[in-house]
This record gives C-alpha cells, sequence and structure tokens, in this order.
C-alpha cells in the first residue's frame, strides 16, 4: 500500500495465475477477488490475458456453461472471440466493442476464438447484480463506444461516464467501465465520483495511481472519497489500462464456479438445473459437449464482500 498526497491510501492487487479448463485449456491473470478485496463497486471477478499467439496457446474454446446472478463483461484488446448463448445469440467480441451478457435466472454461452485471431488479449470481467435484480430475465447487449480525447491520452467507455462521455447500456447499479490510453511520460487528471470506488488494472506501462506505482497485471484499488484521479504513465512507450468504479456494493454474496447466489440452496439448486438440462436453455451451434459441473465442496459455501 502506498499514501497518496491527499491522504487516500490505494491497495495493489497482485494477480494469481488460474488455468481455465476445457479441452484446450488457457492461463489467465486474476486480480479479482482477492482474499482482502472481492468486489470493486458491483465488480466482482477480472481476468485478463494474453497477448498469447493461438498457434501456440491454442486460443480460447469454453464449452456451454452457465450463469446465474450476474452479467459478463466481454472486451478485447486484440483477436476476436465467436460468442453464441441460449438466448439464440450470435455475436463476435472485437478488441474495442462491449458484450455484455445478463445471467439472471439463468443463461448459458460458450466462447471461442475464430480463425482469424493470431494474438489473444483482453479482459473477462463480472458484475454481481443486487438482490432485487439478481432474478432478472436473461439479456445481451452489444456496443462500440468512440475513443475520448484525454489530453495525453484517450478513453474507451463502454459503461457509465467518465470525461464527458456516457456509455448508453444500462446496468443495474451505477457502474463505471473504461478503456485507457496514457501516451508516454504523459499525466492524465480524471474527474471522477466521490461516492465510487475505483479500480485500475493495468495491462501495459508503468503507471502511477494517485501517487503509486502500478506496474503490468496489477490492480490499483483507491476508496470513495475523491473527486479526481491522477495517472501517469512513466514509459516510453504507450500504457493501456482498464478503470472500474461503482458505488460500494453492500451486500454479501456468494460465488461458486460461475454461479452468483446469496445462499448454499441457491448455489445447489443452480447446479442440478444445469446437470439436468433445466433452465439454462441450449447453446445451438458449438461443436462438442457442454462443461459439466464440478462437485460441490464438502464443506459450507461463505458468502463474501466489503461488507465491514
Amino acid at each position: 500500500m502506498s499514501e497518496t498526497q491527499a491522504g487516500a491510501t490505494v491497495e495493489v492487487l497482485s494477480a494469481r495465475d488460474v488455468p481455465l479448463g476445457g479441452p484446450r485449456a488457457m492461463t489467465v491473470r486474476r486480480t479479482l477477488p482477492q482474499r482482502d478485496r472481492s468486489l470493486i463497486g458491483a465488480w466482482c471477478f477480472a481476468d485478463h490475458y494474453g497477448p498469447d499467439n493461438v498457434a501456440d496457446s491454442g486460443g480460447m474454446d469454453v464449452a456451454p456453461h452457465p450463469h446465474i446472478g450476474l452479467q459478463t463483461v466481454s472486451w478485447l484488446f486484440s483477436g476476436e472471440i465467436e460468442h453464441r448463448d441460449s438466448l439464440g445469440t450470435f455475436a463476435y467480441v472485437r478488441p474495442g466493442e462491449l458484450n455484455l451478457m445478463t445471467g439472471g435466472h439463468g443463461i448459458s454461452h460458450s466462447e471461442v476464438s475464430t480463425e482469424r485471431t493470431t494474438m489473444l488479449h483482453g479482459v473477462q470481467l463480472w458484475v454481481a447484480l443486487p438482490e432485487r435484480h439478481r432474478d432478472s430475465a436473461p439479456d445481451f447487449r452489444h456496443y462500440v463506444p468512440e475513443p475520448v480525447a484525454l489530453g495525453g491520452g484517450e478513453a474507451r467507455v463502454f459503461l457509465g461516464s467518465l470525461a464527458g462521455d456516457t456509455s448508453p447500456v444500462p446496468t443495474f447499479t451505477p457502474l463505471l467501465g473504461a478503456e485507457l490510453h496514457i501516451a508516454p511520460g504523459a499525466t492524465v487528471t480524471l474527474a471522477i465520483d466521490p461516492a465510487y470506488e475505483h479500480g485500475l488494472l493495468v495491462d501495459s506501462g508503468d503507471v502511477d495511481m494517485a501517487g503509486t506505482r502500478l506496474r503490468p497485471a496489477e490492480l490499483g484499488y483507491l476508496g470513495p472519497g475523491g473527486d479526481t484521479l491522477t495517472l501517469t504513465n512513466h514509459a516510453d512507450t504507450p500504457a493501456r489500462t482498464v478503470l472500474l468504479g461503482g458505488p460500494p456494493f453492500g451486500e454479501r454474496i456468494i460465488m461458486w464456479w460461475n454461479f452468483i447466489g446469496r445462499t448454499q440452496e441457491d448455489i445447489e439448486q443452480a447446479r442440478s438445473d444445469w446437470m439436468t438440462g433445466t433452465r439454462f436453455g441450449e447453446v445451438k451451434g458449438y461443436d462438442g459437449e457442454a462443461l459439466p459441473a464440478p462437485e460441490l465442496p464438502h464443506v459450507p459455501l461463505k458468502a463474501r464482500g466489503n461488507v465491514r
């Protein structure tokens, strides 16, 4: 941790390598959740992967699998992923384009990198749905934000508002999600909502977040209270980061496999429904079998959150 000039504390969260399952496994860098920080706003999960040469790694091939109680946010820096879901959606995930899928009561989908992909590089993010909306109908949204000049950089705002730009994509809690580019040696100061907590995931560059140095694959956390955020890129090459934000979530959640619930029974029922072929529909067009659910642990699942 490091004290900023204003007296705020930036927590530095380091990534851990996690192998994804499936016939063509790939390794991702997971920065959220952590033992000491489960959420940033309603953001509850952040995987960062690549750049991976798919000729060596095999690319991404995630067979149909289910979700409840959350939204998935897919954002690429390079490559292309084919998305299919049980709503009948067929869409591509491409660099600079938001794909947001709402699991709600239940949805299933597959993700496969395309033959056009040579380098696969991006982030996969999850948003926890609040109690009053976690059983919502499943949904899918696609949005292509325009770049916004920052003076020393640019932003692509895919959720929420920043730098005078607002995403039209609706969310169930206030959120911020934006890709930020910072020129070599440049400093950018952003007006932010003081009610929000913020997380900055560094993909490339050597970036100070409010005076605390972050290096690639690290996630800096800044709590609510300030109305500006200053970022400096000390590298002699451009920095790329993803800025996440939202007001503290204020609820405890149980996250297991691809499910977010509030009780052990929520998770057990979702697992049973997936294994018996009910509730989650069918993903058509995927070449292969769906992923089976892992066995539940023999100890009770624990709720977690940032509620103190």
